[in-house]
């Protein structure tokens, strides 16, 4: 069996990890590889290498450092289906949604690849008689990035590209559940000719975690999960000096108003609450309808659910695929109970689904809650499953209290036909991303992937613009030249 290596110093090397995980294929069952839970040891083998390649990758001008992203970009379009195929077999999507995954981490790459323009600063002459004054952005140092299972590819391109544009070296932690994806892309970025330590992988679990967040060479490290690893790893990285950005979970709401284009509606609702099986932190999660529109909504959106195809990912017509492994199902399908024996109403129940040739595999179906109360631990709890809570309201202003009461803030989108309802709650909705009649509010790269309240922790998100802030610091320089010119007229 595959034990994984680490990538450390531009070699690929085996772990001295004395414990190892299993990878499965969450579909099948089928055992992939096993993945070295490295120790504190590696990580600083990785630190240091990153230390050393940061002194002349920082002196590469940025126009030099953006022709490497140029040949990533090129290798990762020709080994889309590869990588695709590969998120498929360990994450459990359907191999149309890993095609997806990946082209918004080739957008990213796209967008680094602008950073001689993002990256300049800014200046003015004579803020006094004869000074100047300038202020330059300059690299961090050694970076790092902690990422979740349910987006390998894509999530570590928020962040790594730019950080590389920017100068900095960089240090990835793929999850444990997930490791063979960044395996893949890693043996891109080596034939891209990068010099030796600018990038470098560390597989493990907390130990690996806890290494990067402590050692002190590591300027700032990026994080996407739940919101109470969100909240160690922010405060922890933090209180060892580190810039942090740790994007937390999630409970999305969806306001439905009774002009809503109904079938346009149900459609976008059943693509955003039952793709990747729930598995991702802009899922819809909570539907609220308005008025007239619950029992339209209330019935379509279960027709939906009932016709969705569930399978293998990798078969053809599969509409959604297996949830990560078999604790994740178990934790699901407790919730789903929780929530019934609560007094929610079980709408559709898609626990314990039998999906011929693939018994063995982590599904669920996709699963409706009805008329869940919103106090209800079912309604403040990110289940990341394909469950779907339904409530109701009289007016949007009730609508918009319920989306502003949550915990979370990471989305909330409503359905009208109504631009001043639109506009309303755009400007009430206290979320970090938006959208309208947009089931899926993620933002392209060129825009922050924003986050509210107890979503995000930190102050710059991933991408675009807050990317180019978060991996470089600002210097302002003021000057005063003595001027012999004047002097002599």
């Amino acid at each position: 069996m595959n034990i994984l290596s680490n990538y450390i110093n531009g070699e690929w090397q085996k772990s001295t990890a004395t414990e190892n995980l299993e990878v499965i294929n969450p579909a099948t069952a089928e055992l992939l590889a096993k993945v070295p839970l490295s120790p504190k040891s590696e990580v600083n083998q990785a630190a240091e290498a990153a230390a050393e390649a940061f002194k002349s990758w920082r002196r590469t001008p940025a126009t030099q450092r953006v022709q490497f992203l140029f040949i990533l970009k090129y290798l990762l379009e020709e080994n889309l289906e590869d990588i695709a195929r590969t998120i498929t077999f360990e994450c459990g999507k359907t191999l149309a949604e890993s095609r997806g995954e990946m082209r918004r981490a080739i957008e990213n790459v796209e967008i680094a690849c602008g950073i001689p323009m993002m990256m300049q600063g800014s200046n003015l002459e004579d803020i006094a008689k004869g000074i100047d004054e300038i202020m330059i952005r300059q690299p961090l140092g050694v970076c790092a990035a902690i990422c979740p299972f349910n987006f390998p590819g894509m999530i570590p391109f928020w962040f790594l590209p730019y950080a590389l544009a920017c100068g900095n070296t960089y240090i990835v932690k793929p999850s444990e559940k997930v490791p063979l994806t960044m395996q893949k892309i890693f043996t891109l970025l080596e034939q891209t000719g990068l010099p030796k330590g600018v990038v470098n992988l560390v597989n493990g679990t907390k130990e690996t975690v806890d290494a990067i967040l402590e050692h002190p060479q590591i300027k700032a490290v990026s994080f996407v999960g739940s919101t109470p690893v969100a909240k160690y790893i922010y405060s922890w990285g933090a209180a060892n000096g580190k810039r942090m950005q740790a994007q937390g979970g999630a409970k999305n709401p969806i306001v439905i108003l009774p002009d809503a284009d109904m079938e346009m509606t149900t459609r976008i609702a059943a693509d955003s609450a039952f793709g990747c099986a729930g598995q991702r932190c802009l899922a819809a999660s909570i539907a609220i309808t308005v008025g007239e529109a619950k029992d339209s909504f209330s019935e379509a959106i279960a027709q939906a659910a009932n016709k969705r195809i569930v399978g293998n990912g990798l078969d053809d017509n599969v509409q959604m695929g297996a949830v990560i492994n078999a604790g994740s199902k178990a934790r699901i399908e407790g919730l789903i109970e929780k929530a019934a024996s609560s007094g929610a109403k079980l709408l559709v129940d898609g626990r314990n689904p039998n999906i011929p040739g693939y018994e063995q595999g982590c599904f669920i179906r996709p699963t409706i809650l009805q008329d869940v109360n919103p106090l209800s631990e079912t309604a403040n709890t990110e289940i990341f499953g394909p469950v779907l809570s339904l409530m109701h309201v009289n007016d949007i202003d009730e609508a918009i209290s319920l989306v502003n009461n949550s915990l979370f803030g990471n989305m909330a989108c409503l359905f009208t036909t109504s631009g001043a309802a639109a506009r309303k709650f755009r400007y009430e909705a206290e979320a970090g991303n938006i959208g309208i009649n947009i089931g899926v509010a993620a933002p392209m790269a060129f825009f922050p992937f924003s986050g509210w309240k107890q979503s995000f922790f930190g102050d710059l998100h991933g991408q675009g613009n807050h990317a180019v802030e978060f991996f470089t610091q600002t210097k302002v320089v003021v000057e005063r030249w003595k001027d012999e010119w004047s002097r002599k007229f």
